[in-house]
């Protein structure tokens, strides 16, 4: 199984970004799908995540500016990020629960990706 994840880059502050983290391999079905970030000298932080049926979590610090989707046929989560700040700088790591045939569940880490806010 892997979590190939896109969309990172470096924007202004009140910019937007969307991120996409595809799952694929030998996937029988995912439970929860995340958003984990790292910013230097911090520990690792869960920003957001998504059940399979669609219900959704948030950090306080990004409610109301962040928003998680996924496409279960496509194994794939999204995250919109909008009016970003300074602080949301940190490599993004997507995140997945997943059920390989054979009944196996185990947590996959996509390889993160750079997102830089400058003020």
């Amino acid at each position: 199984v892997q979590l190939v994840e896109s969309g990172g880059g470096l924007v202004q502050a009140g910019g937007s970004l969307r991120l996409s983290c595809a799952a694929s391999g030998l996937i029988f079905s995912i439970n929860v799908m995340g958003w984990y970030r790292q910013a230097p000298g911090k520990q690792r932080e869960l920003v957001t995540d998504i059940t399979r049926g669609g219900s959704t979590n948030y950090a306080d610090s990004v409610k109301g500016r962040f928003i998680i989707q996924r496409d279960n046929a496509k194994n794939t989560v999204y995250l919109q990020m909008n009016n970003l700040k300074p602080e949301d700088t940190a490599v993004y790591y997507c995140n997945a629960d997943v059920v390989i045939y054979g009944g196996t569940t185990r947590a996959y880490w996509g390889q993160g990706t750079q997102v830089t806010v400058s003020s």
